[in-house]
């Protein structure tokens, strides 16, 4: 098998493993460049860059847990549900933020091509992480909408879409994709005319 059939196989091997499979250890500061890497590889009509990631270690998982507290609490959630937030939390041996930078008044880019690069460089960044032996997971829901959250990791421009759980995989998800296959997502155009 080839170098190319091998990175592709790779490729189509990979799943979403969330953070309660994920252990240490997380990937390293040249891992994540490697990541980053890959992710700009994107495709970027006018090299707007509208992306970044904020990575999330050490003595800062603890003050991510309790934004994310306060975050639930704020949302109405008791103590036990505040404190299961601070602990999905601290799960992952890594985290990175994931941060679109989108210019709604650009001349030549729309603004749905930036979010097509934002898609492209996450998809790139989890296929990056899988290839070096990573799991990884893209985790969203209300807290990105939470002010206190997106004050804390959100510049000027900045949208917060949530963030990447990246760890050792405890165990890999084998088969083929669960999505229903390529007949759903690939088709002619335009459609050949239905007999009569």
């Amino acid at each position: 098998m080839s170098d190319e059939d091998k990175a592709l196989q790779a490729l189509l091997s990979r799943y979403s493993v969330g953070p309660k499979h994920l252990s240490e250890p997380g990937p390293s500061s040249a891992d994540l460049s490697l990541m980053v890497e890959a992710a700009l590889r994107a495709p970027d009509h006018a090299e707007l860059l509208p992306f970044c990631f904020k990575v999330v270690r050490g003595a800062a998982r603890a003050q991510m847990a309790e934004l994310f507290a306060a975050a639930g609490r704020a949302a109405g959630k008791d103590a036990a549900g505040a404190a299961l937030d601070a602990e999905r939390a601290l799960r992952a041996p890594v985290t990175v933020a994931v941060l679109a930078r989108i210019d709604l008044g650009h001349p030549l880019v729309p603004a749905h091509e930036q979010w097509a690069c934002v898609g492209g460089a996450l998809s790139n960044f989890l296929n990056a992480a899988h290839l070096l032996g990573y799991g990884g997971k893209m985790l969203s829901g209300a807290k990105v909408r939470d002010a206190a959250i997106m004050a804390a990791f959100c510049g000027p421009g900045e949208t917060l879409l949530g963030w990447i759980a990246l760890g050792t995989p405890l165990r890999r998800a084998t088969g083929p994709s669960r999505k229903g296959g390529v007949a759903l997502a690939l088709s002619e155009w335009p459609q050949p005319a239905k007999p009569t």
